[in-house]
C-alpha cells in the first residue's frame, strides 16, 4: 500500500461534514484564500491518486483482450472499488488545512517592484 494510501484510509471519513467558515478563515484571515490553498490541495491529491490508479491498472492491460477477459478480471475490479471508496480529495484536503498539515505561503507584491 502505498504512503498516500495509508495515509488517506487513516481516520479520514469519506462523509462530508460542515465546517465553520470563521474558522477556515482564522488560517489564513481570508476565507477566499483558505479556499483556494484547499483546492490546490485537493488538485494535488486527485493528481497522484490517479497516476497511482493508472500505473496499478497498467498492468492488467493488454491489447489483444477479448469482451470476456475484461469482464472476468475480478482483481481489476476490486482495485477500482477500493479507490471508489476513498475520500474525496476536496474533503482530505480540508482536513489537512484545519489540521496544519499544509505548507503555504503568501507571495509578497513588494518583491516584484
Amino acid at each position: 500500500m502505498s504512503k498516500l494510501r495509508r495515509q488517506l484510509s487513516s481516520n479520514t471519513q469519506s462523509v462530508v461534514e460542515t465546517k465553520n467558515l470563521i474558522d477556515i478563515k482564522a488560517k489564513t484571515g481570508n476565507l477566499y484564500e483558505s479556499i483556494s490553498i484547499v483546492a490546490k490541495r485537493a488538485n494535488q491529491i486527485n493528481i497522484s491518486l490517479r497516476e497511482e490508479l493508472h500505473n496499478k491498472l497498467e498492468e492488467f492491460a493488454s491489447h489483444t483482450d477479448s469482451l470476456e477477459e475484461i469482464h472476468e478480471n475480478k482483481e481489476q475490479i476490486e482495485i477500482s472499488k477500493a479507490y471508489e471508496k476513498m475520500p474525496n480529495p476536496a474533503i482530505l484536503a480540508t482536513q489537512e488545512f484545519m489540521e496544519d498539515k499544509i505548507y503555504y505561503r503568501k507571495n509578497d507584491e513588494d518583491l516584484f517592484r
